[in-house]
């Protein structure tokens, strides 16, 4: 074991799974990533260092070692090899679907006409055979997000913003401060560009659905996605037929985080794993609960899976949870690093995610100090006001961000960044920031 190696193991993981908050220290683990997804790959030097670091994190349970270090923008971390698994850096990673197999070598004494004896076919064994290639699983059927009858009746999509408030916010724009705003910009960038030690887990629920949930979890899967250099994913784990494809503007869905689940390893790469994804149009990678279709719902064991091993590939990953109480909403609430609890502004919506918070506040490790709640206004026409329902849930010790009614999000379909309020913008960076801040501070 080297001496990074022996630092590193003195960090132990927390009920919540995560590592230290801290900036990681001078290695290439940024650079690694970016090269995968140009398509370089590694080289014949670096192969065996990929392979033993990457066969060393096992897709296991909660007291698994943390991940690689997880860099911002200006602080790479590092990837140590695992010297404990050098010995199986010949074991070839699955590649993505539809990958051609490897061909068999040529001996050089034998010769160029000589017929070469077929490779025997790899067993059908969970663990592989060394130098065998994992058995690929079949490629499931690509569906559409929407009908695409549907997506000729769509309309034009509304700004959030009336065409008055834009030219009234212009004009205020001459005569206000430029050096406020610049400021404050500059304070939520570095607030979301924070860099972190392991990937953090961010878990969007809510007490019913229509809330507003998959549309706060997709607003904050884009925001991550814009400020952070590091790759972002926003996973669902809400498989009734979800809308959080569509709002993140994906035209078809192909694999499930169910099919995901019964194909991980511990060996594959970035660019292994992003091709059983679906590449967001504003960047970012999304990883479905469905396909469209009504099926099982999905269960816990599949959720913890997929969501360890993907915490070593990406910085972030917002999970939009199913609605509580359910099972895998209770389990990803109780171990996500951030929670972001949307709530309907209105009085029963108020009341009832009180009593979310009383419950979240009754864990063994109290998770209030790391909730933020998001109050959703789904009409112009509030009846409740404002004040007196976020002074309601902040009795309970959490911060409270109010995200304005806008336009451009009630018309449903995919949300466009440049057509969203103001106000709208405003209140999605703010909640950002606050939910970055306390899943870095997480241990």
């Amino acid at each position: 074991m080297t001496s990074g190696e022996q630092g590193r193991g003195q960090e132990q993981p927390s009920a919540h799974g995560g590592g230290s908050s801290g900036g990681g220290g001078g290695g290439d683990w940024q650079r690694d990533v970016l090269r995968e997804l140009g398509g370089g790959g590694s080289g014949p030097s670096d192969a065996g260092t990929h392979s033993s670091a990457e066969a060393g994190v096992g897709v296991g349970t909660e007291g698994d070692a943390p991940g690689p270090h997880v860099g911002g923008p200006h602080a790479p971390g590092a990837v140590l090899p695992d010297a404990s698994a050098s010995a199986d850096a010949s074991l070839s990673a699955p590649g993505a679907p539809d990958s051609p197999a490897s061909p068999s070598p040529i001996p050089a004494d034998r010769a160029i006409d000589e017929p070469v004896p077929e490779r025997p076919a790899a067993p059908s064994s969970p663990v592989p055979a060394r130098g065998a290639r994992l058995p690929a699983a079949p490629a499931p059927e690509s569906s559409p997000t929407l009908d695409p009858r549907l997506l000729l009746a769509l309309g034009r999509p509304p700004h959030g913003d009336s065409v008055t408030r834009r030219t009234g916010r212009a004009l205020r724009r001459l005569t206000s401060s430029a050096a406020q705003d610049v400021a404050e910009q500059t304070r939520v960038a570095r607030e979301l560009q924070q860099p972190v030690t392991t990937g953090r887990v961010v878990a969007v629920t809510s007490i019913r659905g229509g809330v507003g949930k998959s549309t706060v979890s997709a607003l904050l899967g884009r925001t991550l996605n814009h400020y952070r250099h590091d790759p972002v994913l926003t996973l669902e784990a809400d498989a009734a037929l979800g809308t959080l494809p569509v709002r993140l503007g994906a035209e078809a869905v192909r694999w499930t985080c169910a099919d995901l689940a019964s194909v991980l390893h511990p060996s594959m790469r970035l660019t292994d794993v992003t091709g059983y994804l679906v590449p967001v149009p504003d960047g970012g990678w999304l990883l479905p609960a469905s396909r469209g279709q009504v099926g099982p719902p999905l269960d816990m064991t599949a959720y913890r899976k997929v969501t360890l091993a993907l915490r070593r590939y990406f910085a972030v990953t917002v999970v939009d949870c199913e609605t509580l109480p359910g099972e895998v909403a209770r389990t990803a609430m109780d171990t996500a690093h951030a929670r972001v609890v949307v709530s309907p502004a209105t009085a029963e919506g108020v009341n009832a995610t009180r009593q979310v918070l009383d419950w979240l506040a009754r864990l063994p490790h109290s998770a209030l100090a790391t909730t933020v709640v998001a109050l959703v206004s789904g009409t112009p026409d509030a009846l409740l006001d404002g004040k007196t329902a976020a002074g309601h849930l902040k009795e309970a010790g959490v911060t409270v961000v109010a995200v304005p009614y806008d336009r451009h999000l009630a018309g449903g379909g995919p949300i466009r960044t440049d057509l969203l309020a103001h106000d709208t913008r405003q209140a999605v960076l703010r909640l950002a920031a606050e939910v970055m801040g306390r899943a870095v501070r997480v241990r």
